[in-house]
């Protein structure tokens, strides 16, 4: 990503403390929340990262009642959850001139008006505090040294559920294929590491042949950034085994599986290319140009996981 993009992401996180970074799967979001959050922490052990889910709740993220043993006895006793714990971190006395960052992955998978609870206000009023459910005779607030930034899967269905209250209290700055700042990162990534073949090419092809209808379905580069990818056979298992599964659950009920194949396979794409000789690699198989140090570049480091939100 340039620059003058990751830069409008660290504004947008200064100015309202909390965003969100949504897109179709394989897209960065979460790698680039965490890199970014490590920058500009400097230190990674004041950033935390969660998962939501469909089972998280209240209790799971900020505190609740947890089964303990005291006295050789089981019994139960309030306990702080990760938001908690990192706000009473950050506002330390000794700590309020550092930076911490909650990376909140997979956001809108969770119920999130039931995980937020009266947090909500304080994600609208940053300067106020609010009475806890669990301790009524306690304020809470959330301190300026603390930022959220969340993550939503636009495949994720869910994402059209989320309410008109997350919406206005957090920023949404997407992620999108065919969008920069991601639509040229694979481009950039294979000339960075000398990589010579049709991938972004092909990447674009598929993409181009879900259109609007399938735009928040569509396909990120971070799936053929992955450094064993290193032949025309590599890229055809990444399809065959990664991008396929995931198209024909994007369209279940929609396509059977020999259309579907038949419509975003590799030998269909290759052949649209060759068409329009826009086509470039070698046969199955055969090595692709040596790859280099992932990571080497800042314009193109290598997701850790290409399947990520």
């Amino acid at each position: 990503m340039n620059v003058a993009d990751l830069q409008e992401i660290v504004d947008l996180l200064q100015r309202r403390q909390q965003l969100v970074l949504y897109g179709p799967p394989g897209t960065g979001k979460t790698y680039v929340a965490k890199e970014l959050a490590k920058h500009l922490v400097g230190d990674p052990s004041r950033v935390r990262l969660v998962q939501f889910h469909p089972s998280y709740s209240y209790e799971d993220f900020f505190e609740g009642y947890r089964p303990v043993i005291e006295d050789g006895h089981p019994t139960f006793a309030l306990k702080d959850g990760p938001l908690r714990l990192l706000a009473a971190e950050a506002s330390n006395p000794e700590n309020r001139e550092n930076a911490y960052i909650l990376i909140i992955d997979e956001m809108n998978r969770a119920n999130l008006a039931k995980v937020f609870g009266e947090l909500y206000f304080l994600l609208e009023y940053l300067k106020e505090t609010v009475r806890l459910q669990y301790q009524p005779e306690t304020a809470f607030y959330l301190p300026p040294n603390l930022f959220i930034i969340g993550t939503m899967n636009t495949a994720d269905r869910s994402i059209a559920l989320v309410d008109a209250a997350i919406r206005r209290r957090f920023p949404f700055y997407e992620m999108h294929p065919s969008e920069e700042p991601v639509r040229s990162v694979l481009e950039r990534y294979l000339v960075a590491n000398h990589i010579v073949d049709d991938r972004a090419a092909l990447l674009s092809e598929l993409n181009r042949r879900m259109g609007d209808s399938g735009r928040d379905l569509q396909i990120g580069p971070c799936y053929l950034m992955r450094p064993e990818i290193q032949s025309e056979a590599d890229i055809d298992l990444v399809w065959r085994y990664d991008i396929l599964p995931l198209l024909e659950e994007h369209y279940y009920g929609q396509m059977d599986r020999h259309t579907l194949r038949q419509e975003f396979g590799l030998t269909a794409l290759k052949a649209a290319l060759a068409s329009t000789g826009k086509a470039s690699g070698g046969e199955a198989g055969e090595p692709i140009a040596s790859p280099g140090e992932a990571g080497a570049d800042d314009q193109t480091g290598e997701p850790n996981d290409a399947g990520e939100a």
